[in-house]
């Protein structure tokens, strides 16, 4: 006997992530893999970060603060912000899920680039929305495109600022023309995941004018520049009224007491996340000269991660450079068949993955 699944849930794609290290190195039956495939902090994380766990770590017989206090009173500061506006999560996905469930009725829509986070989609359909998807302009987002996919049943649209997986931005002056064209009653969800690493000015980044636009609700994560991928926070900034809802509905111990403690402990280490940001661009920097001195198109990037075109079939590549310990990734399931996309690591694993590169390839 098969149990019937609702038409919405059978049609989503599976989130594929990145193989773990061990997995792989039992799999092929090899020591010390580099893994450059999830965008990950090479670095690791603050030592306070570790200080303050281990302080901890004895309170976990207790239930976590539902709100966070510390931890949205400490972002709150850091943005400029009041602590209304901000709701935490269980990584920044847990915040897209809880937007989809608060605002979307069946049968409502929400816009979002094709390929993007596999994440907008799957809870646009979980929550019995409709996913619109509106192709790439030559790697980038494709705003007009977004512009003209909107309807009265338009609710939410999701833009990635620097954008995943090619790493293209959206100006200000772009996006400020772009908003200007929004319906009033469209929530405007911006996922700035890799907003820390941007060096270019020009770069639309919603915490320059915090909250001026009260459609628009930023997306970020203590996973990438703070390095705390495996403990699983992100929050949202958002107009009082949306951050309301949201912690009206999210689950009241959605963010673990470690993991509450280990982001205030990164928080509030400056001179680490100086250094997290520093060795990134001196990595995307030596990575891009040496890609494209191998003769690789490289597309500019302004996050940890660049993608390049191997100019012959992408998913091949990645395997023999996975049986090799190099762990990149193949971006044919986003619809780019020649291309890789690596992501930054300390100078020994991006020396690595440049001299697994050449061997496959022959170079």
């Amino acid at each position: 006997m098969k149990f019937k699944v609702s038409d919405r849930i059978a049609a989503i794609k599976p989130y594929e992530a990145g193989k773990p290290l061990k997995a792989i190195e039992r799999e092929y039956n090899i020591k010390k893999a580099v893994k450059l495939a999830s965008n990950e902090n090479p670095i690791g994380f603050s030592p306070k970060v570790t200080d303050a766990v281990l302080a901890h770590i004895n309170e976990m017989n207790r239930y976590p603060e539902p709100g966070a206090h510390d931890l949205n009173r400490a972002i709150a500061g850091k943005l400029n912000v009041n602590p209304g506006n901000i709701v935490i999560g269980n990584g920044s996905d847990d915040i897209i899920a809880l937007l989809a469930h608060a605002y979307l009725n069946p049968g409502d829509e929400a816009l979002m680039p094709l390929p993007s986070f596999l994440m907008y989609e799957i809870s646009v359909r979980t929550a019995k929305g409709a996913p619109v998807m509106v192709p790439l302009d030559d790697f980038t987002t494709n705003l007009d495109g977004l512009l003209e996919k909107i309807t009265p049943a338009t609710r939410l649209i999701f833009i990635t600022n620097p954008f995943n997986p090619t790493g293209a931005v959206i100006t200000h002056d772009a996006f400020h023309r772009f908003v200007s064209k929004v319906p009033d009653d469209v929530i405007i969800v911006v996922d700035e995941a890799y907003i820390e690493f941007v060096r270019d000015d020009s770069v639309y980044n919603s915490m320059t004018d915090p909250l001026a636009d009260r459609r628009v609700v930023t997306l970020r994560t203590f996973s990438k520049a703070y390095g705390l991928a495996g403990f699983r926070v992100g929050y949202g900034i958002m107009d009082p009224e949306i951050a309301e809802i949201l912690n009206r509905i999210r689950q009241p111990f959605n963010v673990n007491g470690l993991a509450q403690v280990a982001a205030l402990a990164a928080i509030q280490d400056q001179d680490f996340l100086n250094k997290s940001i520093r060795t990134t661009h001196q990595a995307v920097d030596y990575l891009t000269g040496e890609l494209e001195k191998m003769g690789f198109f490289v597309l500019p990037t302004q996050a940890n991660f660049m993608m390049f075109d191997v100019r012959t079939d992408a998913k091949q590549v990645f395997e023999k450079m996975l049986e090799q310990g190099v762990i990149v990734r193949s971006m044919q399931s986003y619809g780019f068949h020649t291309f890789l996309r690596v992501n930054t690591g300390t100078m020994d694993e991006n020396q690595r993955f440049l001299s697994v590169l050449k061997r496959t390839l022959n170079l």
